[in-house]
């Protein structure tokens, strides 16, 4: 059950539908809601609002960014009991956003989008949700986010498998892992969180690790009472620590994007972590990447090698061959017994969308259109799919800062597009083709020269049919606000609102450096 009382809302059209209730989709309704653009409604496949902080929530699964920056800038939280917030926390804060903005009368849940087609005749969406609900949208607002469809290795003989599987994101709380011979197949970001806090429980733990991840101290701590109280009663000093930590995680950009090099003086800290936390050689050789850091996502951890060092875990290096029955057998032939399988895989982040789902102009799927990598016009629109945005779209990840400034950043461009397609009395927006394509070329182009394609890896970030780098923003935070603060009609193609018999015309604008509206 949620906690909202959705109003009893049957008709079959909508301004403005936005997709996902998770930091994109709420981020949206705020800013609408504020601007007086009332018109909408946010879809929710499942039956409470959060998106990936709903779904995901496995034991330890907690923010890898601290708390202060975790948030909206327009709505910070002073309760957070830890630098970086444990999952329950980032959860409870958007329910507090929804309630605090009164959102409850545009959630829509239970409705999951399946299919969105681009209507050329009626300039419009129409989208097919569960249930069998229609609804036409003028505007279509993904914010369905890069993280949120499961990856599960492609090994032989699951379906063979007789004891329990799961991913993460789909934990099984229900099931208990005391006293089990467990197999964890990745070594990501989920797996350094749950392994250490099920390997104390379980018989024998085999995580099988494909490649060794680059791991830093985790400066975490909890939040004192007189913090937050300071933080509630006086907030300039809640401001003053989220804008230290902006600027140290800022930082990390010239590393990562602008001078690779320097990312191997930061790689001596994690080696001096690794070395303090796994005393044992051979362990530690297993451990240690062959890649400079950066070039995969660095993770932060301050259990995860201790975990690894217990008698009752092992880190299997080998290949898995097939999965039978009863275990998993490896490239040298060996069987390891397993009465429960967890896939702590990661998300298919170079395709967040499935084939199928949406359809632009001419009967092109998105897919299709993608079929050399995803891309878009500053990670926000697709030539070809007027009137459609996409929050946490391609190339606007991060591996330095906060999404959620990537967010906020989006929802201002999307808003300013809105807002001037009102004043102006315009239909349709669909960027020019021209315009995009210089763009990702540009992207591309800077992209090569980062730690994450010139680190010596591959990595989720990159498309594995084309290698390019579809996932990842190469730059600052503050530079990408700058070039989303305004919405630029002249690089789009532009419909003005068709006249009826029963409407008067309306002026245009003229075509000036605004664009054209022919």
């Amino acid at each position: 059950m949620n906690a909202y009382t959705q109003q009893d809302d049957t008709r079959d059209h909508v301004d403005i539908a936005i997709i996902g209730s998770g930091f994109a989709g709420l981020c949206m309704a705020i800013k609408l809601k504020e601007a007086g653009l009332r018109d909408f409604f946010i879809a929710e496949q499942a039956d409470a609002l959060g998106g990936t902080w709903r779904d995901n929530h496995y034991p330890g699964c907690a923010c890898d960014v601290q708390s202060h920056v975790y948030s909206f800038s327009f709505a910070p939280n002073p309760d957070w009991t830890r630098q970086f917030a444990p999952q329950a926390e980032i959860r409870a804060y958007l329910e507090h956003c929804a309630q605090r903005y009164e959102l409850a009368p545009y959630l829509r849940f239970g409705m999951g989008l399946e299919r969105a087609v681009f209507d050329d005749e009626q300039q419009r969406w129409h989208l097919s949700f569960t249930h069998g609900r229609q609804v036409s949208a003028r505007v279509l607002v993904s914010g369905m986010g890069g993280l949120s469809r499961p990856a599960l290795a492609d090994i032989p003989g699951l379906d063979s498998f007789k004891g329990k599987h799961f991913h993460s994101q789909q934990w099984d709380h229900s099931y208990s892992l005391k006293g089990k011979r467990v197999a964890v197949i990745g070594t990501g970001a989920s797996a350094i969180q749950f392994v250490p806090q099920i390997a104390p429980h379980v018989a024998h733990l085999d995580l099988f690790q494909r490649t060794a991840p680059w791991i830093m101290p985790k400066p975490d701590r909890p939040i004192s009472r007189f913090e937050r109280w300071a933080f509630k009663h006086m907030p300039f000093t809640q401001r003053l620590v989220r804008g230290a930590f902006y600027w140290a995680l800022e930082g990390r950009v010239v590393g990562f994007a602008l001078h690779p090099k320097l990312m191997k003086m930061v790689q001596k800290i994690a080696l001096r972590h690794l070395h303090k936390q796994v005393p044992r050689p051979s362990l530690r050789k297993v451990l240690t990447p062959d890649y400079t850091i950066g070039c995969k996502r660095v993770l932060i951890s301050n259990d995860y090698y201790p975990a690894l060092s217990r008698s009752n875990v092992q880190v299997v290096t080998d290949s898995v061959l097939r999965i039978e029955a009863d275990g998993m057998v490896t490239a040298d032939g060996i069987k390891h017994p397993a009465d429960c399988l967890i896939f702590g895989t990661g998300f298919q982040a170079t395709d967040p969308l499935p084939r199928g789902c949406i359809i632009g102009r001419d009967g092109l799927d998105i897919m299709d259109a993608w079929r050399d990598g995803a891309h878009a016009y500053l990670g926000t629109t697709v030539p070809g799919y007027p009137n459609l945005f996409l929050i946490v779209g391609p190339n606007t990840g991060l591996g330095h800062n906060s999404m959620i400034l990537m967010i906020e950043a989006q929802v201002t461009y999307i808003l300013d597009a809105l807002q001037q397609m009102q004043r102006l009395h315009i239909d349709t927006v669909d960027v020019k083709p021209t315009v995009e394509n210089a763009y990702n070329l540009n992207l591309q182009k800077k992209l090569k020269r980062t730690i994450w394609s010139t680190g010596g890896c591959q990595s989720w970030y990159l498309d594995p049919r084309t290698g390019k780098n579809t996932t990842l923003w190469p730059g600052s935070t503050w530079r990408f606000k700058q070039v989303t603060r305004h919405f630029s009609l002249k690089d789009y193609v532009v419909s003005p609102v068709p006249v009826t018999a029963d409407s008067h015309p309306v002026a245009q604008p003229h075509t000036t450096t605004e664009g054209s509206l022919s």
